[in-house]
């Protein structure tokens, strides 16, 4: 009987212990580890953030749904990860072994590294429901004294859909509120462009959102990059294609939300030869790690190289149809070591990027198949049809984490939604 810890209950560690008990032998002991006790549906977090959903609506209790699979959980922060000794010491002491370690963490957000930035400084942030929660208080208040409003990204950023999709549900909402004429609303971005997103652009996104943008009166920098935000002002230098400073703004605001950089969590990130220097999981072709091979990890807090050096640090997304993949090839490869068949353990992920984002009452998707350019698929679409498709989305998916299916939603259902069935014939690679 082999003991396998899945360290982390978010988008990649739920699906994965679900997925896990599904396929492997009863025999086999599954435990889920997590800092919280509660599961939260990050994509919904734009909403929270201007009230159109509450916290019971976008979270659930993690035990009840693991335990009624056979799934234990520990609701433990886990302070180091002793990889040589097969093993985790958790907050309260515990120390739990494990045969095989399956790290989904997602991200730790490095909002220090620009000073003032962050829920505990001078901008919101719609990363976690706290923050989302923080963003929404701090929101009724300023619609009482409406004024200048900034979105964006910050630095090193790689995850910036959610900075477009929370711009135009703002905008929205604001609209909704009659209060838009007294928001002047500025993008800030340290992608090179609109519609980079991370991905080099993905068909039309530049043109498309540019349009959009400006459509809505929002303003916008690329090349940006923050060096500095205090209380009412935020310090921009915007770079030029050679990286070299072009233009010093400050520029005011009464409410403003920027994704910060990612980094892996401290306790992955220390263990030796696990990570990079930012903290992620460095892995071969089968989500293994390089170095520890009863190591595996999905998710946003692996290493990906980003598509291309840019003048302002950008990273490559991590999106929900790469991280449902990237748990499938590793729940493949794991139940054929157990079986005695490593030969076989030699399922890959799909890198492809596939994402729906919301934009208040209309919105926009896209497919990179393969994410990298040049691409097999490099399709984006805009609608209202998106729209309601993100939201049945989240009704889907909060679905599956509630009563354990092991269905991957992305493979059964967004694909096919999209009018794409063949993946595998597309990009060549075969599904694990």
């Amino acid at each position: 009987m082999a003991h396998i810890v899945v360290l982390g209950a978010g988008t990649g560690g739920m699906p994965a212990a679900y997925e896990l008990r599904a396929t492997l032998d009863k025999t086999h002991r599954i435990t889920v580890v997590n800092a919280l006790d509660y599961f939260q549906f990050v994509p919904s977090n734009p909403w929270v953030a201007v009230g159109w959903r509450q916290r019971s609506e976008t979270t659930l209790p993690i035990a009840p749904a693991l335990n009624k699979k056979g799934i234990d959980f520990i609701a433990q922060r886990v302070e180091k990860i002793d990889a040589e000794g097969n093993a985790l010491e958790l907050a309260d002491g515990q120390r739990l072994a494990y045969d095989y370690l399956i790290i989904t963490t997602g991200p730790k957000l490095a909002f220090d590294e620009v000073p003032g930035a962050g829920p505990a400084g001078h901008t919101q942030s719609i990363c976690t429901i706290e923050h989302a929660e923080k963003a929404w208080a701090d929101y009724q208040q300023f619609l009482q004294e409406p004024g200048p409003a900034i979105i964006g990204a910050m630095p090193g950023a790689s995850c910036f859909g959610p900075a477009y999709e929370f711009a135009f549900i703002f905008n929205r909402d604001l609209q909704k509120r009659k209060l838009r004429h007294k928001v002047p609303m500025t993008f800030v971005t340290s992608e090179p462009y609109i519609g980079h997103m991370g991905l080099g652009g993905v068909g039309d996104s530049k043109s498309m959102l540019e349009g959009d943008l400006r459509g809505h009166a929002i303003q916008w920098i690329t090349n940006a990059k923050v060096t500095k935000i205090e209380a009412g002002t935020m310090h921009v230098t915007e770079m030029d294609e050679a990286g070299q400073p072009k233009k010093e703004h400050q520029l005011p605001f009464k409410y403003s939300m920027m994704l910060p950089a990612f980094k892996g969590v401290d306790a992955v990130a220390a263990v030796p030869g696990l990570c990079n220097p930012r903290g992620f999981v460095l892995i071969d072709e089968y989500q293994r790690s390089q170095k520890y091979r009863n190591i595996f990890s999905a998710g946003v807090c692996v290493a990906i190289p980003p598509v291309e050096v840019t003048p302002v640090p950008t990273g490559a997304p991590k999106t929900g149809y790469m991280i449902e993949t990237m748990v499938s090839a590793i729940v493949h490869n794991l139940a054929a070591e157990l079986a005695g068949r490593p030969e076989q353990a030699t399922a890959r992920a799909t890198w492809n990027a596939i994402c729906l984002a919301d934009m208040g009452d209309t919105g926009a998707a896209f497919v990179a198949l393969p994410q990298i350019p040049p691409r097999n698929v490099n399709w984006f679409k805009k609608g209202k049809w998106v729209h309601l498709a993100k939201v049945g989305f989240e009704k889907y998916f909060m679905y599956k984490m509630k009563h354990g299916t092991a269905e991957p939603i992305y493979e059964k259902h967004v694909l096919k939604a999209l009018g794409i069935e063949r993946l595998e014939h597309l990009t060549g690679q075969q599904k694990p």
